[in-house]
């Protein structure tokens, strides 16, 4: 699905997902055009890692992971590379008696397995198995080995004759009527179930399963068809129709797959993981036979042999890795990539190679000239992407590396928020100036850190977060009407921030620290900076009766030590199409609004009434002009003080609603 859509034309993908275009387009009416346009041209030129079926061997654990040891032999749902990292769920061991070659089909066999546990067979049950291809297969074989009687259908001769070999009742679909042949396999009664796993747009498939089942019948589709159904060939048998998710009970699940928290066995029999162990099981007790499946196996050079022609492939085909040496396998990744230019000026590593990185970062930094030696992400994927578009010299798993070269002036870091405090205290501890995105930490004790950290320097370096409001165009000339030495002024900003689900990592306090943290933190510096002034206290009041601290509907009012006030009105139940930041500022009879960072009127200036932004760049220009200062060697143009105020404003925040009160920084 995924090489075909890859290949499909920019219309041909627009039609797949029309959901899409419209995002797209409430995007050019809140954003504009040429920042959307930049998105979704990167957004499609951004590498995806394909499969999900491999075994291997561990050559590194993580902490708190018991489960596994260094040498152990596993098959898990990483993709297709020679070196995956996957959570502890996501992974099983393999009996002795297993290969490699047949624990590959651990994963897959999972999706059978979860669509057999939902149709709850009993022995003597005729389960019929629409589609004989590799899913298919494994599916009919687990239900014969559960002593079920089946019935397989297919168009393809020689994966019907692969399904009779293993006890299989196959039928040709373009031959035989499928519906009058389960009529009379079973005597007029029809399927006890029937099992779905082919893939194809046409209605046909789903009328046809009902037309075949008994009455009270199960209906399960694990694969992607047509979903017109007729209501009333379900209504007259009270037919169950379900969906099949996947491997089984935690996919999906943040918490489950990500962070390690398994189900309790007493009330969730069979996870995804278990259903990973029970298929292994079933591969070694020979009641599945896997290696009758494998077409052919290629090595990883040759790996376009099996993409070039997956359509023509009769059923499975096996990818083999180089075998690496232990002192390989136990090093980190990192790939050296051929220069494509000869830039100048300070040498930087980048930590960090997400979407910030990939469409306002790297933009930014290809205007300057600086020389651009790392890029380092976790997966490794998008860093080397990253490093062979833009001219890094290494691609690498391991920030450290970073650290470690004396040459490197400016590490950039733009990771997920739980990974900055303890990146920035390392990146200064090796001597380097650091830029990091904000947040600048996430907790009260990271902040503390980082404040004892960079005041035993003893060197002077600087440290930058990525606020950049305050670098707009706009801001800085708001700054210059307002004056140097300001008075106390009223703000108002109100940020139309956008629906993002709940179960997005920003939401997770331990990870993103909520979006009042991770990103009203641009509003509360802008005020400072338009102030002139630090907050001296804040209170935080957000949506509902008993509002949750990640909420992200929320007003903040912020007092300064100079008497300057401000709120910060930060919502996410606001429509899309209305701009998402205004913000207002009360100063002297004058009145100042920012649009969107796209145009500004004053009322009440002699000399002004009215600006606006010539090109549309939106918060790129912001970025850019604060970056190039960095990268020519300049000190951080927020003083250390005002980051840490802005820092402990915003936790200080989340701290007000959970007490009620207003704190006192």
């Amino acid at each position: 699905m995924l090489v075909e859509f890859g290949k499909s034309s920019l219309i041909s993908k627009a039609r797949q997902q029309p959901d899409k275009v419209k995002q797209v387009l409430d995007k050019i009416k809140t954003e504009g055009l040429i920042p959307t346009l930049e998105a979704v041209f990167n957004k499609l030129d951004e590498p995806l890692p394909l499969g999900y079926c491999n075994a291997g061997e561990v050559i590194s654990v993580g902490d708190g992971v018991t489960e596994f040891s260094i040498g152990d032999r596993v098959a898990s749902n990483g993709a297709h590379a020679q070196f995956v990292c996957v959570p502890k769920n996501l992974a099983a061991k393999i009996p002795d008696d297993v290969s490699y070659d047949e624990a590959c089909f651990t994963v897959i066999g999972s999706i059978g397995l979860q669509g057999i546990r939902l149709a709850a067979p009993t022995i003597g049950e005729t389960f019929v198995v629409i589609g004989l291809g590799l899913i298919g297969l494994l599916t009919a074989q687990l239900l014969v080995a559960n002593g079920c009687r089946v019935l397989g259908f297919d168009f393809d001769e020689s994966k019907i004759a692969l399904a009779k070999k293993n006890g299989i009742e196959a039928f040709n679909s373009g031959v035989s009527d499928s519906v009058k042949v389960v009529d009379q396999m079973t005597g007029g009664i029809g399927a006890d179930a029937v099992i779905i796993t082919a893939s194809t747009k046409d209605n046909g498939v789903i009328s046809q399963s009902a037309q075949m089942s008994r009455k009270r019948g199960r209906i399960i589709l694990i694969g992607v068809i047509g979903l017109d159904i007729q209501r009333s060939e379900f209504y007259k048998k009270e037919l169950t129709f379900q969906v099949s998710c996947s491997y089984g009970p935690g996919r999906y699940d943040e918490e489950y797959e990500f962070k390690g928290s398994d189900y309790p066995i007493a009330f969730v029999r069979w996870t995804e993981k278990r259903n990973f162990e029970t298929v292994l099981q079933a591969i070694s007790r020979r009641q599945i036979d896997v290696a009758s499946l494998i077409t052919d196996k290629v090595s990883l050079d040759n790996y376009l042999d099996i993409y070039n022609n997956l359509k023509g492939r009769s059923v499975a085909s096996i990818i083999e890795y180089p075998n690496p040496s232990i002192e390989e396998s136990a090093s980190k990744v990192h790939t050296s990539v051929k220069r494509t230019s000869s830039p100048t000026g300070g040498i930087i590593g980048v930590i960090g190679a997400g979407n910030f990185t990939k469409m306002t970062m790297m933009p930014a930094i290809k205007r300057t000239r600086a020389s651009l030696r790392y890029i380092a992400s976790a997966g490794g994927l998008t860093a080397k992407s990253l490093a062979g578009k833009y001219g890094f010299e290494v691609s690498t798993t391991d920030y450290q590396t970073i650290l470690k070269d004396t040459e490197v002036d400016l590490v950039l870091i733009t990771t997920r928020h739980d990974q900055h405090a303890r990146m920035v205290v390392n990146s200064l501890k090796a001597g380097k100036h650091v830029f990091v995105e904000k947040p600048l930490a996430i907790t009260q004790s990271e902040l503390d850190e980082i404040i004892s950290v960079y005041h035993q320097l003893t060197s002077p370096l600087s440290v930058t977060v990525g606020f950049n409001r305050r670098f707009s165009a706009f801001s800085i000339k708001a700054k210059q009407l307002l004056g140097i030495d300001t008075p106390p002024i009223n703000m108002i900003a109100t940020i139309n921030a956008g629906h993002i689900p709940l179960d997005v990592w920003v939401h997770d306090m331990k990870t993103g620290g909520g979006r009042i943290i991770g990103e009203a933190c641009h509003f509360i510096d802008l005020m400072s900076f338009f102030s002139g002034s630090y907050v001296k206290s804040v209170h935080m009041s957000a949506l509902g009766i008993n509002p949750v601290e990640n909420t992200d509907n929320a007003i903040i009012t912020l007092k300064f030590d100079n008497g300057s006030q401000g709120v910060i009105s930060y919502f996410a139940n606001g429509n899309k199409r209305y701009p998402k930041e205004r913000i207002e500022i009360y100063a002297q009879e004058r009145t100042l609004v920012i649009d969107n960072f796209r145009s500004m009127k004053g009322y009440g200036f002699k000399s002004f009434s009215s600006m606006s932004s010539s090109i549309d760049k939106g918060h790129k220009e912001q970025f850019t002009s604060l970056l190039s200062h960095l990268l020519k060697g300049g000190e951080s143009l927020i003083d250390f003080d005002s980051l840490v105020n802005t820092s402990r404003a915003s936790l200080s925040a989340i701290e007000s609603l959970k007490s009620g009160q207003t704190i006192f920084i």
